[in-house]
């Protein structure tokens, strides 16, 4: 390396390694994002559906369906949990979010099949979410229709199961039921947070922040004063989308409208408390979008299951799943809107939310002390 030039690039070259080394934000964009997207993706987007919770209710409890039984538990997609329900029963635990799918053997099945060669299973699937509902009623008809091959190739009997699908909530198995609460979540979460976030880091980026607190008013009244114009234009906005979600899209809101609008005002504020935070740690407007991008709108599009089944996910990303407050907003919607229950069916819900809201807001209250007061 004896020419000038190639002497000057080396140092040049050295000097722009150690300002990449050196700061730590850039650290993160560079290793931080690719390795979570890789993390996200690659655990979350799959085609199957494994795990779902189903419950069967056997009341033939003969060799036929022990046997289909038995394929079914032995299965990577369902969880099974054996159990004599009702039919109200079936649907107070789907309603609860306790089991996706319900299969129910009559009486005498085997019976049926071994002298008329034809027998029903009756199955009764949770359609709030369509897509989740038709792919496990065609995991059990293979299921079902294997068990009629191997009868077919070890007895020579030509069995015909026909199971009776039953979809509750949306038995016509549309999309806006599915989409619509997920959109909710999502829009909210971005207009909250991240226009938050950005507008925060502009007032700091011009060195207007410092003027605003030097004002008569304290200091967290000239936050919330920022935050309150977000609140209103995200409650607008759940208008417009419960408006278009009736009129345009035919979807009934089956709950009650002011529990709805209740539950989306706890949810609007933890996404501005959460917007909030992100300005804390943020020194640029578009650091600040990178950061709401990364750590709130993926996880509010993978791991609330609006998009891919959490119960489809490893052990370790349905616990982060847990923090984020989408899961729970997305759930109360789905139970008010479509399934149409009251507070006592979400209080669980809404009392995690809230207690995440409140961390938030005491976060912020703290972090805002020490960098802007």
């Amino acid at each position: 390396m004896n020419s000038p030039v190639l002497k000057q690039l080396y140092a040049f070259v050295r000097k722009e390694f150690y300002h990449v080394f050196r700061d730590r934000k850039t650290l993160l964009m560079l290793f931080g994002v690719p390795i979570a997207q890789v993390l996200l993706f690659g655990f979350v987007l799959s085609n199957e559906i494994k795990n779902s919770k189903i419950v069967v209710c056997d009341y033939a409890k003969d060799y036929g369906s022990q046997e289909i039984i038995r394929k079914i538990e032995a299965s990577k997609y369902f969880k099974v949990q054996k159990a004599t329900l009702t039919h109200d029963q079936i649907e107070t635990a789907m309603k609860a979010g306790d089991i996706k799918m319900a299969v129910i053997f009559p009486d005498h099945f085997y019976n049926d099949l071994s002298h008329l060669n034809k027998a029903q299973i009756q199955v009764i699937a949770d359609a709030s979410d369509p897509n989740t509902a038709t792919t496990i009623t065609s995991y059990l008809t293979n299921i079902i229709n294997d068990y009629q091959a191997e009868a077919l190739a070890q007895n020579n009997q030509s069995y015909t199961i026909v199971p009776q699908v039953k979809m509750l909530y949306n038995p016509e198995l549309l999309g806006a039921p599915n989409f619509v609460p997920g959109v909710m979540a999502l829009v909210l979460m971005l207009i909250c947070a991240m226009m938050t976030a950005v507008a925060i880091v502009k007032e700091k980026e011009l060195g207007t922040m410092e003027i605003l607190l030097v004002s008569p008013l304290k200091p967290y009244l000239v936050i919330i004063a920022k935050t309150i114009p977000y609140l209103l234009v995200s409650l607008l906005n759940l208008t417009a989308i419960l408006l278009m979600s009736v009129y345009l899209l035919d979807l009934e809101i089956k709950g009650s409208v002011v529990l709805l609008f209740a539950e989306s005002t706890l949810f609007i504020i933890s996404c501005l408390a959460l917007g909030l935070l992100i300005s804390v740690g943020s020194t640029s407007q578009m650091s600040a979008m990178m950061t709401s991008q990364m750590s709130l709108m993926l996880p509010t599009m993978m791991l609330t299951g609006f998009m891919f089944p959490i119960e489809n996910m490893p052990f370790w990303m349905q616990g982060i799943s847990y923090i984020v407050p989408s899961r729970y907003y997305y759930t109360i919607v789905k139970a008010v809107m479509l399934q149409g229950l009251g507070f006592s069916a979400i209080w669980r819900e809404t009392l995690v939310l809230g207690f995440i809201t409140l961390i938030l807001i005491v976060i912020n209250v703290r972090s805002f002390k020490i960098r802007l007061a």
